[in-house]
């Protein structure tokens, strides 16, 4: 690449951050031209040409990421001395090529319209609200749980492996579609984490890459969580990109499912979420409501609480900060504390919807 080729792709990161920028502050534009326009036709392109692959293309592009950039280091890290202008101009190249990919493909989707707009619901809520629709979800998930197991105090084991839960998410989609044309998911690209051991040390449990339009789930969590894991994802993929709207979209895809172990992993995930902003509002009450829950359901938050204690690191903090300065630095000002912000969605849609 010819040297004033290269300065003028590393500048153009300037013009990129300006025009994301001014975008950012039309959320309906972005919604309507990007999100709702070229967005889904570039989402489905690359699930029909990658959603076949039983293993992730993405997976194999970041590990050979990562070796690139340790011999472009190895190789070039002596001009950080010697010729600095070089140097950053080389990684401002790849920096200005990443950033452009990253928001054509993906990124622009965290500028869009709010799903709470577009859906036409609150956004506040009270919390006499955030009990009163607890109560509902308890007496739901209890309902469910000995529907299940015929026996209050033991813990749902799901039967079905992660690619058999893979081959069902589509069906809840299907179905919420019906009402909702807009959650239709068609193809599916879910795969298992090729990288699952030091994501589940990171903290997290699955994740998009936007590069390729597949998303991933840690095969190593609980059982229980491998839907709602499953169907967050996905809601990525559709272009839904705060945490609080994709797990809201995957609560609704699982219980949406005719699999009764579907409905039971998006009701327990609801509840939990619930459960723990009461516990932030109303730390007197929590006690009381937990008392309410059948044991085995309890049983099933404990194996996931357990999960990740034992698999806490010293690293792990690092990782979540980095997670949560991306998170703010893409329009979601809560950071990881956003994906709580799902109870809003939950309690403002039951006020028009039975549960």
């Amino acid at each position: 690449m010819q040297k004033k080729t290269k300065i003028i792709i590393a500048l153009s990161i300037i013009p990129q951050v300006i025009i994301v920028k001014i975008l950012a502050r039309y959320p309906d534009f972005v919604e309507n031209y990007y999100s709702q326009g070229i967005y889904p036709f570039i989402s489905k392109l690359f699930r029909y040409m990658l959603g076949w692959l039983p293993f992730s293309f993405g997976d194999l592009l970041y590990a050979l990421a990562i070796v690139l950039i340790i011999r472009f280091l190895i190789k070039n890290g002596r001009k950080f001395f010697s010729s600095t202008r070089v140097f950053f101009t080389d990684v401002f190249v790849g920096v200005s090529l990443v950033y452009f990919t990253f928001h054509l493909l993906w990124g622009m989707n965290y500028y869009r319209l709010p799903l709470y707009k577009s859906l036409n619901i609150g956004a506040q809520y009270t919390t006499e609200e955030l009990l009163a629709f607890t109560d509902l979800l308890i007496d739901k998930n209890n309902e469910l749980h000995r529907s299940i197991t015929n026996n209050d105090t033991v813990a749902v084991a799901i039967p079905h492996s992660l690619s058999e839960v893979f081959k069902k998410t589509p069906e809840g989609y299907k179905k919420l579609s019906e009402r909702y044309p807009q959650f239709e998911y068609t193809p599916k690209s879910i795969k298992k984490s090729l990288f699952s051991y030091p994501l589940t040390y990171m903290g997290f449990s699955g994740y998009l890459n936007p590069f390729t339009q597949e998303g991933h789930v840690d095969y190593m969590i609980p059982g229980h969580k491998f839907p709602t894991t499953s169907c967050h994802e996905e809601a990525h993929q559709l272009g839904y990109s705060a945490e609080n709207e994709a797990n809201f979209l995957g609560y609704l895809a699982s219980i949406n499912n005719d699999d009764a172990y579907f409905k039971y992993s998006g009701y327990t995930f609801a509840l939990r979420h619930c459960l723990n902003e009461i516990s932030r509002r109303e730390p007197e009450l929590v006690d009381q409501y937990l008392e309410k829950v059948n044991p085995g359901i309890l049983k099933n938050y404990e194996e996931a609480r357990q999960f990740w204690r034992d698999h806490k690191n010293v690293f792990e903090p690092l990782f979540k900060l980095t997670f949560n300065t991306y998170l703010k630095a893409n329009s979601q000002s809560a950071g990881i504390k956003s994906y709580n912000h799902v109870v809003a969605l939950l309690v403002n849609y039951y006020k028009e919807e039975a549960l």
